[in-house]
């Protein structure tokens, strides 16, 4: 009988052993997952305005406030019955001069240690950015192994922290705010998100560029236009609007999507959607001089108009409303261009990727200096804007 068992044993004894498993494991209710990091001006906060009285501090200067957004795993127990729900996340901040070191002092706190592998979104304040580089805020984001280099970076042009705090106790803002990228879809005004080895990227070549701005207001945060970021000294230097961002997306061919309200003869409204898009920029040389032939067609339909006396379906109101739509088309872009050569002298409509490709050796002359020459070059602009479809209406 003894024979017969010790096999069996041995048969489970190497089983049992030979079982993969993970020796080095943390279990991850004792760990705090941190979904979201927001950059802001140094301010203490109310805790540590009362530990500094104390005597309780440090070594540091008040330069940034770091505020993470921890995820806490839901227990049984956790909901209320008949009162206020709890949030579903927790903002812990710290201030001082070193990221790394204000999420070491987390370590004092709290009795978990954040970990970064599920880190969805940045937010820097363009306060905290006229005053500190993108490169200083993102040194030891990009040195730290637990953060992604898909994580979406983010400007605020209020106080960052306020994007990661809702009035919906069922929200978890971190998630809410990568989600709301799905909105590129319908719109232009939402830009195609910048991660962070995109990032990366840019500041290590100085190139100017173009971030998703937030504005919070009453508990809700919502996409607003472009912050624009200077490539030589990565600070910030002035925001697009929704309708520049439009156009930016259009002309960079990072969009499909998008409206464009017009006013016709009459003065009363109208909007034209855009089904197709495509935009192309053709650099030009001539000795020192460069300039660039840019093309943006798009077809589309007529989807609203309030002139009830129009022909909509006639050939003629069809190339009257078209020259309308061009012409808005035009000026929005115009605007744009204004803006990026003349006030902020920065290209982030991507002319300088398009020398570098069909004038590597011209570019090589000029990258070292790209803004300041862009900021100079002829840009000749041509618009063709069709409408094929009215959608559906009834006589």
């Amino acid at each position: 009988m003894c024979r017969r068992l010790m096999p069996l044993i041995l048969c489970l004894f190497l089983l049992t052993v030979t079982q993969s498993g993970c020796w080095s494991s943390k279990e991850i209710e004792d760990l705090a997952l941190y979904t979201g990091l927001a950059l802001d001006t140094g301010k203490l906060t109310k805790a540590e305005q009362e530990l500094e009285e104390q005597g309780v501090t440090y070594s540091k200067r008040d330069k940034v406030t770091a505020t993470v957004q921890i995820v806490p795993v839901k227990t049984p127990g956790m909901e209320k019955k008949g009162g206020p729900q709890p949030l579903h996340y927790l903002n812990i901040s710290g201030t001082g001069d070193s990221v790394f070191e204000i999420f070491r002092q987390y370590s004092i706190r709290n009795e978990r240690p954040i970990v970064g592998h599920h880190l969805k979104i940045i937010v820097v304040s363009t306060e905290l950015l006229k005053r500190q580089s993108m490169e200083q805020l993102m040194d030891f984001v990009l040195r730290d192994n637990d953060i992604r280099p898909s994580t979406m970076v983010f400007i605020s042009q209020s106080r960052a922290e306020e994007t990661l705090v809702s009035k919906r106790t069922d929200e978890i803002p971190s998630f809410h705010l990568r989600d709301m990228i799905q909105g590129q879809k319908r719109t232009s005004k939402v830009m195609k998100p910048v991660i962070l080895s995109e990032l990366d990227a840019l500041m290590h070549a100085k190139r100017s560029y173009a971030l998703q701005n937030l504005v919070t207001a009453d508990g809700e945060t919502e996409f607003t236009g472009a912050a624009v970021v200077k490539g030589d000294t990565g600070h910030w230097i002035g925001t697009l609007s929704q309708e520049d961002t439009e156009c930016l997306s259009w002309l960079t061919n990072k969009s499909k999507a998008g409206a464009i309200k017009a006013y016709d003869q009459d003065n009363e409204p109208m909007t034209y959607e855009m089904k197709d898009m495509k935009s192309k920029i053709k650099a030009r040389i001539d000795g020192d001089d460069i300039s660039f032939d840019v093309s943006i067609k798009t077809e589309g339909r007529l989807i609203e108009t309030w002139n009830s006396s129009s022909d909509a379906d006639s050939t003629e109101y069809t190339e009257k409303v078209e020259h309308i739509f061009g012409a808005k088309l035009e000026k929005m872009t115009e605007k744009m261009m204004e803006k990026l050569q003349k006030e902020y002298k920065a290209d982030v409509a991507g002319f300088g990727d398009a020398l570098s490709i069909q004038y590597p050796r011209v570019w090589k002359k000029v990258q070292d200096h790209w803004d300041d020459t862009f900021s100079r070059s002829k840009i000749n602009i041509k618009y063709d804007l069709k409408i094929n479809d009215f959608g559906s209406f009834t006589e």
